[in-house]
């Protein structure tokens, strides 16, 4: 792993290869940081390593060895922070302003999800209830929300979104019960998803099943 020197020293070459109006050779580098050249060369190929950077041959213009020239790769500096969970904020904000109807578009997109991200059996096979609570479980198991199946309750004793989910409980509550939902919608089962208890427990939220 690249220390905070390293890191630092990488940012300023992309910094130079973006600032060039052309692909720039190892010295080029090196002599607009003031570095040597072996320094230079080894930050460009951790860079290209990366994908940061695009390394290509010149074409020959004359005798000699062809010029290795790098040039920044399109697109913006896939190092620095994330805010992922602001972005989830933002979106929940906007469905928690539409009400009743912002929870049907938050369970219908749990619905779709829940759809998309589990496997659907193979033609004319038809899985039992407990089959289908299984493959429920080992979905919720992938999705980290350690769950704990027992008879027609399934206990989640993690959740991933535990801080989306007090700031926005019903929301995020209905966007977990439409993967579930989904999920078994998709596996054709002859069990559903009927009811979830937010924190009906201490340490664990309930989901209810109805087979048959």
């Amino acid at each position: 792993m690249a220390s905070e020197r390293e890191r630092s020293r990488r940012r300023e070459v992309l910094d130079v290869l973006r600032d060039a109006r052309a692909p720039l050779g190892v010295t080029d580098v090196a002599e607009r940081l003031g570095v040597h050249a072996n320094t230079a060369r080894f930050h460009l190929d951790a860079l290209a390593a990366d994908g940061a950077v695009e390394r290509t041959v010149e074409q020959p213009s004359g005798p000699g060895r062809p010029r290795t020239v790098y040039a920044a790769r399109p697109g913006m500096d896939r190092g620095g922070a994330r805010g992922y969970r602001l972005l989830a904020q933002i979106l929940l904000s906007r469905l928690a302003a539409d009400g009743a109807e912002g929870r049907e578009n938050a369970a219908q997109a749990g619905r779709e999800w829940g759809r998309f991200l589990v496997d659907r059996p193979p033609p004319f096979q038809r899985l039992t209830e407990e089959e289908a609570a299984g493959r429920l479980t080992a979905l919720l198991d992938d999705l980290d929300f350690a769950p704990k199946p027992s008879g027609d309750v399934i206990r989640l004793r993690h959740c991933p979104f535990l801080e989306l989910a007090e700031e926005y409980g019903p929301l995020v509550c209905d966007v977990h019960l439409g993967l579930m939902q989904g999920a078994l919608t998709e596996l054709d089962a002859p069990v559903e998803a009927h009811r979830l208890e937010p924190f009906a427990e201490p340490g664990a939220c309930l989901a209810h099943l109805r087979r048959g």
